[in-house]
Protein backbone atom coordinates (compact mmCIF):
# COMPACT_ATOMS: atom_id res chain seq x y z
CA UNK A 1 0.00 0.00 0.00
CA UNK A 2 2.72 2.21 0.90
CA UNK A 3 4.88 1.40 -2.29
CA UNK A 4 1.55 2.37 -4.30
CA UNK A 5 1.46 5.68 -2.72
CA UNK A 6 4.80 6.61 -3.13
CA UNK A 7 5.04 5.59 -7.09
CA UNK A 8 1.01 7.90 -6.92
CA UNK A 9 3.06 10.92 -5.34
CA UNK A 10 5.85 10.58 -8.11
CA UNK A 11 3.28 10.48 -10.65
CA UNK A 12 2.09 13.84 -9.44
CA UNK A 13 5.07 15.50 -9.02
CA UNK A 14 6.36 14.33 -12.63
CA UNK A 15 3.17 15.40 -14.21
CA UNK A 16 2.88 18.79 -12.45
CA UNK A 17 6.59 19.74 -13.37
CA UNK A 18 5.85 18.56 -17.37
CA UNK A 19 2.80 21.14 -17.34
CA UNK A 20 5.29 23.82 -15.75
CA UNK A 21 8.15 22.93 -18.49
CA UNK A 22 5.10 23.05 -21.00
CA UNK A 23 3.91 26.29 -19.95
CA UNK A 24 7.17 28.04 -19.66
CA UNK A 25 8.17 26.77 -23.41
CA UNK A 26 5.22 28.13 -24.79
CA UNK A 27 5.12 31.48 -23.13
CA UNK A 28 8.87 32.36 -23.20
CA UNK A 29 9.60 30.43 -26.86
CA UNK A 30 12.13 28.07 -28.14
CA UNK A 31 15.60 28.37 -25.91
CA UNK A 32 14.50 31.76 -24.25
CA UNK A 33 12.12 34.20 -24.64
CA UNK A 34 13.64 35.90 -27.86
CA UNK A 35 12.41 33.31 -29.98
CA UNK A 36 8.42 33.36 -28.72
CA UNK A 37 6.58 36.09 -27.69
CA UNK A 38 6.04 37.00 -24.10
CA UNK A 39 3.53 35.32 -22.30
CA UNK A 40 1.33 38.60 -20.91
CA UNK A 41 1.34 39.72 -24.76
CA UNK A 42 0.12 36.63 -26.00
CA UNK A 43 -2.32 36.67 -23.54
CA UNK A 44 -3.24 40.04 -23.70
CA UNK A 45 -3.90 39.52 -27.45
CA UNK A 46 -5.91 36.48 -27.35
CA UNK A 47 -8.41 38.11 -24.66
CA UNK A 48 -8.60 41.27 -26.96
CA UNK A 49 -9.94 38.81 -29.76
CA UNK A 50 -11.98 37.10 -27.55
CA UNK A 51 -13.81 40.59 -26.72
CA UNK A 52 -13.67 41.45 -30.14
CA UNK A 53 -15.77 38.05 -31.46
CA UNK A 54 -17.58 38.70 -28.71
CA UNK A 55 -18.34 42.49 -29.43
CA UNK A 56 -19.36 41.23 -32.94
CA UNK A 57 -21.13 38.40 -32.60
CA UNK A 58 -22.29 37.86 -36.08
CA UNK A 59 -24.03 41.62 -35.57
CA UNK A 60 -26.20 40.62 -32.71
CA UNK A 61 -27.19 43.80 -31.88
CA UNK A 62 -27.84 44.87 -35.30
CA UNK A 63 -30.02 41.50 -36.00
CA UNK A 64 -32.22 42.30 -32.58
CA UNK A 65 -32.95 45.85 -34.55
CA UNK A 66 -33.88 44.12 -37.38
CA UNK A 67 -35.80 41.61 -36.50
CA UNK A 68 -37.82 43.92 -33.95
CA UNK A 69 -38.03 46.26 -36.98
CA UNK A 70 -39.57 43.41 -38.97
CA UNK A 71 -42.11 43.15 -36.68
CA UNK A 72 -43.09 46.57 -36.22
CA UNK A 73 -43.34 46.96 -39.93
CA UNK A 74 -46.33 43.32 -40.09
CA UNK A 75 -47.84 45.71 -37.38
CA UNK A 76 -47.51 48.74 -38.68
CA UNK A 77 -48.85 47.20 -42.27
CA UNK A 78 -51.88 46.24 -40.47
CA UNK A 79 -52.99 49.28 -38.81
CA UNK A 80 -52.63 50.60 -41.71
CA UNK A 81 -54.90 48.14 -43.16
CA UNK A 82 -57.42 48.98 -40.42
CA UNK A 83 -56.93 52.72 -40.94
CA UNK A 84 -57.59 52.66 -44.42
CA UNK A 85 -60.91 50.79 -43.94
CA UNK A 86 -62.15 53.50 -41.54
CA UNK A 87 -60.99 55.91 -44.13
CA UNK A 88 -63.38 54.40 -46.08
CA UNK A 89 -66.30 54.07 -44.27
CA UNK A 90 -66.24 57.47 -43.24
CA UNK A 91 -65.94 58.26 -46.99
CA UNK A 92 -68.88 55.94 -47.53
CA UNK A 93 -70.81 57.97 -44.94
CA UNK A 94 -70.26 61.26 -46.49
CA UNK A 95 -71.43 60.86 -49.74
CA UNK A 96 -74.24 58.28 -48.98
CA UNK A 97 -75.90 60.03 -45.95
CA UNK A 98 -79.34 61.13 -46.45
CA UNK A 99 -80.16 63.17 -43.07
CA UNK A 100 -82.66 65.96 -43.80
CA UNK A 101 -81.57 67.84 -40.98
CA UNK A 102 -77.77 69.02 -41.40
CA UNK A 103 -75.37 68.25 -43.89
CA UNK A 104 -72.32 69.06 -41.27
CA UNK A 105 -71.91 65.09 -40.06
CA UNK A 106 -71.51 64.47 -43.50
CA UNK A 107 -68.70 67.25 -43.96
CA UNK A 108 -67.04 66.28 -41.16
CA UNK A 109 -66.56 62.42 -41.73
CA UNK A 110 -65.11 63.46 -45.48
CA UNK A 111 -62.56 65.55 -43.95
CA UNK A 112 -61.54 62.60 -41.14
CA UNK A 113 -61.77 60.15 -44.24
CA UNK A 114 -59.59 62.12 -46.09
CA UNK A 115 -57.20 62.89 -43.21
CA UNK A 116 -57.37 59.05 -42.32
CA UNK A 117 -55.99 58.73 -45.99
CA UNK A 118 -53.28 61.16 -45.57
CA UNK A 119 -52.03 59.45 -42.15
CA UNK A 120 -52.11 56.11 -43.43
CA UNK A 121 -50.04 57.34 -46.54
CA UNK A 122 -47.71 59.05 -43.99
CA UNK A 123 -47.34 55.85 -41.96
CA UNK A 124 -46.54 53.78 -44.66
CA UNK A 125 -43.90 56.10 -46.41
CA UNK A 126 -42.73 55.89 -42.58
CA UNK A 127 -42.98 51.66 -42.80
CA UNK A 128 -40.77 51.77 -46.26
CA UNK A 129 -38.03 54.36 -44.62
CA UNK A 130 -37.48 51.78 -41.49
CA UNK A 131 -37.00 48.89 -44.42
CA UNK A 132 -34.76 50.54 -46.93
CA UNK A 133 -33.14 52.94 -44.72
CA UNK A 134 -32.82 50.85 -41.65
CA UNK A 135 -33.61 47.29 -41.72
CA UNK A 136 -31.87 46.10 -45.22
CA UNK A 137 -28.50 48.08 -44.64
CA UNK A 138 -28.19 46.42 -41.25
CA UNK A 139 -28.75 42.92 -42.46
CA UNK A 140 -26.33 43.49 -45.18
CA UNK A 141 -23.79 44.25 -42.33
CA UNK A 142 -24.76 41.00 -40.50
CA UNK A 143 -23.97 38.76 -43.51
CA UNK A 144 -21.13 41.04 -44.66
CA UNK A 145 -18.16 39.85 -46.21
CA UNK A 146 -15.74 42.17 -43.74
CA UNK A 147 -17.49 40.55 -40.57
CA UNK A 148 -17.35 36.83 -41.96
CA UNK A 149 -13.54 37.34 -43.34
CA UNK A 150 -12.74 38.58 -39.34
CA UNK A 151 -14.55 36.29 -37.88
CA UNK A 152 -12.57 33.20 -39.99
CA UNK A 153 -9.41 34.74 -39.55
CA UNK A 154 -9.97 34.64 -35.52
CA UNK A 155 -10.97 30.97 -35.75
CA UNK A 156 -7.87 30.32 -37.52
CA UNK A 157 -6.06 31.71 -34.80
CA UNK A 158 -7.69 30.22 -32.43
CA UNK A 159 -6.85 26.94 -34.10
CA UNK A 160 -3.48 27.27 -34.84
CA UNK A 161 -2.98 28.54 -30.92
CA UNK A 162 -4.67 25.47 -29.74
CA UNK A 163 -2.23 23.51 -32.13
CA UNK A 164 1.09 25.31 -31.09
CA UNK A 165 -0.67 24.53 -27.07
CA UNK A 166 -0.12 20.43 -28.29
CA UNK A 167 3.40 21.07 -29.88
CA UNK A 168 4.57 22.82 -26.86
CA UNK A 169 3.39 19.24 -24.72
CA UNK A 170 5.29 17.55 -27.53
CA UNK A 171 8.43 19.28 -27.47
CA UNK A 172 8.33 18.84 -23.18
CA UNK A 173 7.65 15.01 -23.76
CA UNK A 174 10.83 14.66 -25.96
CA UNK A 175 12.82 16.71 -23.84
CA UNK A 176 12.44 14.11 -20.83
CA UNK A 177 13.14 11.68 -22.87
CA UNK A 178 16.21 12.73 -24.08
CA UNK A 179 17.23 13.47 -20.65
CA UNK A 180 16.32 10.20 -19.52
CA UNK A 181 17.96 8.61 -22.41
CA UNK A 182 21.29 10.36 -22.02
CA UNK A 183 20.99 12.37 -25.19
CA UNK A 184 19.74 9.54 -27.45
CA UNK A 185 20.66 10.95 -30.94
CA UNK A 186 17.53 9.62 -32.18
CA UNK A 187 15.13 11.22 -29.40
CA UNK A 188 18.00 14.79 -29.83
CA UNK A 189 16.50 14.62 -33.54
CA UNK A 190 12.68 14.16 -32.82
CA UNK A 191 13.47 17.14 -29.94
CA UNK A 192 14.83 19.02 -32.69
CA UNK A 193 11.89 18.69 -35.35
CA UNK A 194 9.49 19.32 -32.90
CA UNK A 195 11.15 22.39 -31.76
CA UNK A 196 11.29 24.16 -34.95
CA UNK A 197 7.31 22.69 -35.72
CA UNK A 198 6.21 24.95 -32.75
CA UNK A 199 8.70 28.02 -33.43
CA UNK A 200 6.39 27.68 -36.96
CA UNK A 201 3.43 27.22 -35.33
CA UNK A 202 4.04 30.22 -33.13
CA UNK A 203 5.41 32.26 -35.20
CA UNK A 204 2.22 31.59 -37.38
CA UNK A 205 -0.06 32.76 -34.07
CA UNK A 206 1.67 35.75 -33.84
CA UNK A 207 0.90 36.79 -37.32
CA UNK A 208 -2.50 35.32 -37.81
CA UNK A 209 -3.27 37.12 -33.89
CA UNK A 210 -2.15 40.36 -35.21
CA UNK A 211 -4.41 40.59 -38.53
CA UNK A 212 -7.71 38.97 -37.02
CA UNK A 213 -7.18 41.66 -34.00
CA UNK A 214 -6.85 44.11 -36.85
CA UNK A 215 -9.68 42.90 -38.76
CA UNK A 216 -11.95 42.07 -35.71
CA UNK A 217 -10.76 45.93 -34.74
CA UNK A 218 -11.89 47.54 -37.89
CA UNK A 219 -15.23 45.67 -38.18
CA UNK A 220 -16.43 46.25 -34.71
CA UNK A 221 -15.56 50.23 -35.65
CA UNK A 222 -17.27 50.01 -38.63
CA UNK A 223 -20.15 48.03 -36.50
CA UNK A 224 -20.28 50.45 -33.70
CA UNK A 225 -20.36 53.54 -36.69
CA UNK A 226 -22.81 51.87 -39.14
CA UNK A 227 -25.27 50.88 -36.14
CA UNK A 228 -25.23 54.38 -34.77
CA UNK A 229 -26.47 56.04 -38.18
CA UNK A 230 -28.61 53.44 -38.82
CA UNK A 231 -30.19 54.66 -35.72
CA UNK A 232 -29.95 58.37 -35.97
CA UNK A 233 -31.97 57.73 -38.91
CA UNK A 234 -34.69 55.77 -37.68
CA UNK A 235 -35.39 58.29 -35.20
CA UNK A 236 -35.38 61.19 -37.61
CA UNK A 237 -37.74 59.00 -39.82
CA UNK A 238 -40.28 58.16 -37.09
CA UNK A 239 -39.72 62.23 -35.74
CA UNK A 240 -40.33 63.50 -39.41
CA UNK A 241 -43.38 61.23 -39.41
CA UNK A 242 -45.07 61.93 -36.18
CA UNK A 243 -44.51 66.24 -37.69
CA UNK A 244 -46.80 65.42 -40.29
CA UNK A 245 -49.03 63.39 -38.70
CA UNK A 246 -49.77 66.00 -36.26
CA UNK A 247 -49.83 68.89 -39.15
CA UNK A 248 -52.71 66.58 -40.51
CA UNK A 249 -54.49 66.11 -37.22
CA UNK A 250 -54.46 70.26 -35.95
CA UNK A 251 -56.17 71.26 -39.64
CA UNK A 252 -58.55 67.99 -39.18
CA UNK A 253 -58.96 69.25 -35.65
CA UNK A 254 -59.64 73.00 -36.78
CA UNK A 255 -62.12 71.61 -39.68
CA UNK A 256 -64.23 69.60 -37.21
CA UNK A 257 -64.34 72.57 -34.87
CA UNK A 258 -65.23 75.42 -37.74
CA UNK A 259 -67.86 72.56 -38.23
CA UNK A 260 -69.36 72.41 -34.80
CA UNK A 261 -69.19 76.50 -34.80
CA UNK A 262 -70.89 76.82 -37.79
CA UNK A 263 -73.83 74.38 -37.40
CA UNK A 264 -74.23 75.80 -33.44
CA UNK A 265 -74.13 78.89 -34.68
CA UNK A 266 -76.85 78.03 -37.47
CA UNK A 267 -79.09 76.03 -34.80
CA UNK A 268 -78.93 78.61 -32.71
CA UNK A 269 -80.15 81.25 -35.19
CA UNK A 270 -82.90 79.11 -36.65
CA UNK A 271 -84.29 79.08 -32.64
CA UNK A 272 -84.43 82.87 -32.41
Amino acid sequence: MEAIRKQATKLREQAAKQQQEVLKRFSGGLGGSDNGIPNEAELLQHQNLEKLYISTRAGKFQRDIVQGLEGYIVTGSKQIEIGTKLSEDARKYATKNICTSSSTLSKAALSYSMARAQMEKEHDILLKALETQVAEPLRAMIVGVPLEEARHLAQRYDRVRQEAESQAIEVSRWQARARESNSNPEYMSKLESAEIKLHELKSSMVTLGKEASASMAAVEAQQQRLTLQRLITMVEAEHNHHQRVLQILDQLETELNCSRNLSWNLSHSLHK
